[in-house]
């Protein structure tokens, strides 16, 4: 068990190095990168984030109501066995489905307030 936290030390210990040095050798030519940073054009990536939550998050509300309808189908046809467990399962549910339904407004925040740290 001490070898595999040392190897898992290890790895992080390198990827904390190389995590710092990706700026430097990132710049278009090290021996003239001056640490200022560049003006860099992120409308791009931040519309393929914002298509790729919404897509996420639409799915995610279509499975969500898809997963609901079926419990409720199975609850109503169910034994009083099965609807015991059915009501077992519905709490996880629930709060899945809430956590699903916030994603966006969540990953908005979030963005929102790293955007306004940078500024």
């Amino acid at each position: 068990m001490k070898k595999v936290s040392k190897v898992i030390a290890f790895l992080m210990v390198v990827l904390m190095v190389i995590s710092t040095m990706s700026t430097v050798f990132a710049a278009p030519d090290p021996s003239k990168y001056d640490g200022s940073g560049a003006n860099v054009n992120t409308s791009g990536i931040e519309g393929l984030g914002q298509n790729i939550i919404t897509i996420i998050t639409t799915v995610g509300s279509i499975a969500s109501v898809v997963v609901l309808v079926v419990l409720g189908i199975k609850y109503m046809m169910g034994s009083a066995e099965e609807k015991a467990e059915y009501k077992k399962t519905l709490l996880p549910y629930i709060i899945g489905a809430a956590f699903v339904f916030a994603a966006s407004t969540i990953a908005s925040i979030i963005f929102s307030f790293a955007n306004g740290m940078t500024a």
